[in-house]
């Protein structure tokens, strides 16, 4: 298998597949394509590996699969004995839509913290939109936690983890404030020896 990412301080969506390949255990090659680079290098640099232009894309037995939930799904199936989703059904169900609301929603989050790994604690105002994002997040958080029972969303780590983890550093470079249980796992989160490993690249 061989993984295309973009750069580690910035590129939430190539980090999430990458920690969900590193909880599998399974050996692959990391690809890895700066970002932001000028007249538009960067897209040329990632259409060799990724037919949309876009990173992440996993390479595996003549398939290259595009979209960072895509492979994770993809992975899933590969792969069922890592238990990357709970085996509950309702909690199951749960982990999935937790996880498909932050790959589509939460933009103002996304736009006002971005990911920046190579920058330290910058606490700052929050919009009053960014602000309703971080209180859905921890609605989502304490529910998955008291159902699951921890110590992640659905028990054990898994995708709907790997998903949130670049959120949990947003909450961490722009101090902001959670309830004692959304910042244990924040903490759980980027204690992780995946996580430091791609933070220490970063």
């Amino acid at each position: 298998m061989e993984l295309v990412i973009g750069t580690k301080r910035w590129s939430t969506w190539s980090l999430r597949p990458w920690l969900v390949l590193r909880q599998i255990g399974v050996d692959f090659v990391e690809t890895l394509v700066d970002l932001r680079q000028a007249d538009n290098q960067t897209r040329a640099g990632i259409l060799p590996h990724s037919p949309s232009g876009l990173v992440p894309a996993l390479k595996d037995d003549g398939l290259v699969i595009v979209d960072s939930l895509a492979i994770c799904e993809y992975l899933a199936e590969r792969f069922p004995e890592a238990g990357l989703w709970p085996s509950d059904p309702a909690l199951r169900a749960l982990a999935r839509s937790a996880t498909c609301e932050m790959h589509s929603g939460f933009q103002a989050l996304r736009q006002e913290c971005p990911m920046a790994l190579e920058i330290d604690v910058q606490p700052k105002d929050l919009s009053e939109a960014t602000q309703l994002n971080v209180e859905r997040i921890q609605e989502v958080w304490s529910d998955l936690l008291a159902r699951s029972g921890g110590p992640f969303l659905g028990g054990a780590f898994g995708i709907v983890d790997a998903f949130y983890t670049p959120v949990a550093t947003r909450f961490r470079t722009y101090g902001v404030s959670l309830k004692p249980d959304c910042q244990a796992y924040v903490d759980r989160l980027l204690a992780r020896p995946d996580f430091l490993a791609w933070a220490a690249a970063a």
